[in-house]
């Protein structure tokens, strides 16, 4: 009976322990870093890694206090031993996240340039999935060398690495030329989240850049994935690439009978009147005319992409109900002459 009784309450005592640190862990830390806003709420994440770490670091003292000599003893050290580095990268893994978000909190803050903060933006959450993504591989190795029989096979693997890495590189070449794109993407300031790009003639916005494919959500709310490499070898448009200020155009085609001068003091009105339009451009140009219409082309300017649709399409109503109420002579018609045959003389 003392058999079970002593490893239950020591592995019993281990957890409440680990639960009690945890919880001292976290009132410290809370304490430590209160001038940091919305550090509590953010951090929240931590704490079940933490007790993942504590309580198989006290389960492994307690089994070896009350029961060291057992035969099944290796065993179960071998699990907690796995479990530990498993919890260690679950712990790495949370507080980059914390990391990251804070951080990219505090710059938000400060940082007024859009452009300067989506490059930022861009750099710290590829570089958080870079320094994941080698924890992970790391954890995996580590995990892997802890067996005897694996290390046994890797020095035999070590005689023939040449060919393994030939055949390796071979297979995976495709998704290491993702990989080098992603990290190229970030760092050349090429894209970054949240420009408006245009790509296999959809128009959207970059939602997400990770090591292999870039998220392009267009502007009917489905998601583009495409990979990285696509953004290094294939021409794509960034609408936001040095501002997110941008121009467009309106054209009409109208009669000739169109008062050019009336509807260009229509439309300074209109813009004047909406907080669409971002004051730099707003011109009426008549830029063809030929045959029986002439072609009215409006160029204004937005804040941004959204902005700019939006006005693009304000301007386009207010024009056609101001051409259809005040100048309806003005509408797009065909003209036909009618020319009767003289009589024929007998």
């Amino acid at each position: 009976m003392e058999i079970i009784i002593k490893p239950t309450l020591a592995i019993l005592a281990a957890i409440a322990s680990a639960l009690l640190l945890t919880l001292v862990l976290r009132t410290a830390a809370n304490r430590i870093f209160h001038k940091i806003p919305d550090f509590s709420r953010r951090s929240a994440q931590a704490k079940y890694p933490v007790f993942g770490v504590l309580v198989l670091v006290g389960i492994r003292m307690a089994l070896a206090y009350s029961l060291p000599n057992q035969p099944w003893f290796a065993a179960v050290d071998f699990v907690l031993m796995l479990g530990f580095i498993a919890a260690l990268v679950w712990l790495a893994l949370a507080t980059l996240a914390i990391t990251e978000r804070l951080t990219l909190r505090h710059f938000r803050s400060r940082i007024k340039d859009s452009r300067r903060m989506r490059r930022l933006t861009t750099q710290i959450t590829l570089g958080r999935r870079i320094v994941a993504a080698l924890l992970i591989t790391f954890a995996v190795a580590g995990l892997l060398l802890t067996i005897p029989e694996v290390r046994a096979l890797g020095t035999g693997l070590l005689a023939s690495a040449g060919l393994i890495s030939i055949v390796a590189g071979l297979a995976v070449q495709s998704s290491l030329s993702n990989v080098f794109a992603g990290v190229q993407l970030a760092f050349t300031d090429a894209i970054r989240i949240d420009d408006v790009v245009v790509v296999e003639k959809l128009w959207g916005t970059i939602e997400e850049i990770t090591m292999t494919y870039v998220v392009v959500r267009v502007w009917d709310e489905r998601m583009l994935i495409l990979p990285s490499t696509y953004f290094t070898t294939t021409p794509f448009e960034n609408w936001t690439r040095n501002s997110p200020k941008i121009k467009g155009s309106v054209e009409l085609d109208l009669d000739w009978h169109t008062p050019v001068a009336e509807l260009r003091a229509h439309l300074d009105a209109l813009l004047a009147a909406t907080p669409l339009w971002d004051g730099r451009t707003g011109k009426l140009e008549v830029t063809d005319a030929v045959n029986s219409l002439v072609r009215i082309r409006i160029v204004v300017s937005a804040k941004d992409s959204d902005a700019l649709w939006d006005l693009r399409c304000l301007v386009r109503e207010s024009m056609m109900a101001y051409v259809q109420t005040a100048h309806s002579s003005s509408l797009p018609r065909q003209r036909w002459e009618m020319i009767e045959a003289a009589n024929a003389v007998v």
